[in-house]
């Protein structure tokens, strides 16, 4: 079994850059597993999110509610399941990012 995605949240660099991102307010997106680098980056409490189904405990145990939606926005940040959800995730993404800062 293939485990790449969990390099993610083993990123220093990339955890780092994410949590920034948040402090500063700007438009965060993350699809799929990606949510765990929010949860390294200890900035999921009190934001609802989606994502693939392994990541939703880690994301429940750091503060946030996981839902089973196709996409979520929660202040700038989006979040989708998989790469099904990517014709809406993408169209999401463009809207969020042209409002710019939260």
């Amino acid at each position: 079994m293939d485990r790449s995605h969990e390099s993610l949240r083993l990123d220093e660099d990339g955890v780092s850059l994410v949590g920034e991102f948040a402090e500063a307010q700007m438009p965060l997106s993350v699809i799929c597993h990606a949510p765990w680098v929010l949860v390294e980056a200890d900035v999921v409490e009190g934001r609802t999110l989606t994502s693939y189904p392994s990541p939703r405990t880690d994301i429940r145990n750091a503060g946030g509610e996981w839902v089973d939606e196709e996409v979520v926005v929660d202040e700038g940040l989006v979040t989708s399941r998989d790469p099904d959800d990517l014709p809406a995730f993408c169209d999401t993404v463009v809207e969020e990012t042209e409002e710019g800062q939260h």
